[in-house]
């Protein structure tokens, strides 16, 4: 998608040439009040998308792309090494400071608030309003899945003065309060948003992704991390709020994209794009709106940066086989770590880039990647510390020159998440023909072999607990390198089982000293793959965690409130995992 939300002054100044003339032309645009915008539709839009442009997440999520935080990559981290401080985990924020969750939430409450009291068609209004409300739900669900409850505020709070500092004294809302708020925020949504919008305006908030966020909303709080006690309630509500979300998609269009890898490159009507983040390629400097990831993550050689988000042996082997089953269970294909590459899950030559891989680069379609050392130097101008690097969602046709500027838009929640969402709902309410019927879309779409028994590599009769896990495992593979892999383990209390006591590895793969042509060097574009890694490498396996085994501790499920914050507001009570009398779990 090529839109941008700007700034609101930048707009203002932009609409100044156009055909606005009649509010802009006596009025000190340092001082515009609500008053005047909330009289003209297209000045109210603009104040919209300065709430887009606020809240739309980054590529990777709120948090960015961290697969350090998890098994998918490495990376040094206080998360980890288990020595988080109370005040790590900042995004609760206390200045006042509109880029602060708490001062987003300010606009988009004096916006609702001025939308209302406008003079705007009442349509309009209810469109207007109902994009606001979708990203206040947007930020009360980034702050209830770190924190717990949080205190819930819905007006504008006034600024100035004794009494307006008191009354903003709020304590905290429980959990469940929250997560009410979340999804009465997205029903509101949805009674007024389209189920499609025009190709103009492609990327804005539809019902089907106000659905979206409920059912992945109310997924969580159903997950082990916020329903320790396994309620069935609020399995039952995960599950109508996905199954409301996948039949709005459905009837408007939306659905699996037909290529894995492709869908990232598709912008106006992506079938899979449910709620996206558009990017553009603009090298202007009040235009340009650049998504960063492709340039960060490709071969530095391939770019002017390079080598982020590199894949750990553990994500390289996490991959199952060509028939779906998981390495060592195949009886089809068999795995060893010296063809790792091979007979694997067709999302994995989509997902990782390794040593001798075709992967077109630059346009050039023919291009090999090659990373291999030679007495202990790197045949690469930087080598990659893993082995591997993450080629999903890298554009195969920008070149050097270009990819700073890449504008390829993040899917925040594609259709594949929505599909993956309602089948683990659809196992927590304990129907399990539903979940095997999604996850065998996902699978077939990947281009996993059917098999005679057309379970795509899936165990039959599986009981709940196998069923959950599959799914885990399948969000493991689908989603990999796009910020949810430690969500996901969060929400399901299983960093520790997975990690700790633990430290990831990479791969070292050295040419022989013996026994190599003597022409490989020149020659290697042209030699057959299995033969140059049975007969020429040795693949060395390292360690990446050097300096700790991981060390995730159980508080960690729910953050700490920053102590700033506390001290800011003497009705916030600490969470009870670090030392206060919040239950997160009410």
């Amino acid at each position: 998608m090529k839109r941008n939300y700007f700034s609101i002054l930048s707009l203002l100044g932009l609409l100044g040439l156009a055909s606005c003339e009649k509010v802009l032309d006596k009025t000190d645009l340092g001082s515009v009040n609500g008053s005047l915008i909330f009289k003209d539709s297209v000045l109210a839009r603009m104040n919209l998308d300065y709430i887009y442009d606020q809240n739309l997440p980054t590529w990777g999520g709120t948090w960015g792309s961290r697969p350090d935080l998890s098994d998918e990559s490495s990376g040094e981290s206080k998360f980890f090494e288990g020595t988080l401080l109370v005040n790590d985990v900042g995004d609760f924020g206390t200045a006042l400071n509109a880029t602060n969750n708490y001062g987003k939430i300010r606009v988009i409450n004096t916006f609702i608030n001025d939308v209302n009291a406008g003079t705007i068609a009442q349509g309009a209004k209810n469109r207007l309003n109902a994009q606001a409300q979708f990203f206040r739900a947007w930020r009360y669900f980034d702050l209830v899945r770190l924190y717990g409850g949080v205190p819930l505020v819905t007006k504008p709070l006034q600024a100035v003065g004794v009494e307006a500092r008191d009354a903003a004294f709020l304590s905290r809302n429980t959990t469940t309060e929250t997560y009410k708020q979340i999804a009465s925020d997205l029903d509101s949504a949805m009674l007024f948003l389209p189920g499609k919008w025009g190709s103009s305006d492609w990327g804005r908030i539809t019902k089907g992704g106000a659905a979206a966020l409920k059912g992945k909303a109310l997924l969580y709080a159903a997950s082990p991390q916020f329903n320790p006690t396994d309620d069935a309630a609020k399995w039952q509500a995960s599950y109508a709020a996905n199954k409301q979300a996948y039949d709005l998609l459905v009837a408007n269009g939306y659905g699996l994209h037909s290529s894995f890898d492709q869908l990232w490159f598709q912008e106006v009507n992506n079938p899979e794009a449910v709620f996206l983040t558009g990017f553009n390629t603009s090298t202007g400097d009040q235009t340009r709106k650049n998504n960063g990831y492709d340039n960060s993550t490709r071969p530095s050689y391939a770019g002017t940066a390079g080598g982020s988000n590199q894949p750990s042996w553990e994500m390289v082997k996490a991959f199952p086989m060509k028939d779906g089953k998981k390495v060592g269970e195949s009886t089809k294909y068999t795995y060893s770590d010296q063809l790792f590459y091979k007979n694997r899950d067709p999302r994995f030559d989509k997902t990782i880039a390794y040593n001798g891989v075709n992967w077109p680069l630059n346009g050039n379609t023919s291009y090999k990647l090659w990373t291999y050392f030679v007495s202990n130097k790197t045949v690469e101008v930087k080598a990659s510390n893993t082995g591997f690097y993450t080629r999903k969602a890298i554009n195969p046709t920008v070149g050097v020159s270009d990819v700073q500027f890449s504008g390829t838009d993040w899917i925040e929640i594609r259709f594949a998440e929505v599909l993956l969402n309602l089948a683990e709902s659809a196992c927590g309410i304990n129907s399990l023909d539903e979940a095997y019927t999604h996850l065998k879309a996902i699978r077939k779409r990947a281009g996993i072999e059917a098999g005679t028994d057309g379970m795509y590599g899936l165990k039959s009769n599986m009981t709940r607990a196998e069923m959950f896990d599959a799914i885990l495992f399948e969000r493991q593979i689908e989603f990999a390198f796009e910020g949810k892999r430690f969500w996901d383990l969060r929400r399901w209390k299983l960093i520790e089982k997975t990690l700790n006591g633990k430290r990831r590895t990479g791969v070292t793969i050295n040419l022989k000293t013996t026994g190599v042509p003597a022409d490989f060097a020149t020659n290697r574009d042209n030699v057959d793959l299995d033969v140059a890694y049975t007969n020429y490498f040795t693949i060395v396996t390292k360690q990446l965690d050097t300096k700790y085994a991981i060390n995730w501790k159980p508080e960690y499920y729910f953050f700490a409130i920053p102590q700033s914050a506390i001290d800011n507001n003497p009705k916030i009570i600490q969470n009870n995992t670090w030392g206060g009398g919040f239950d997160p779990l009410k």
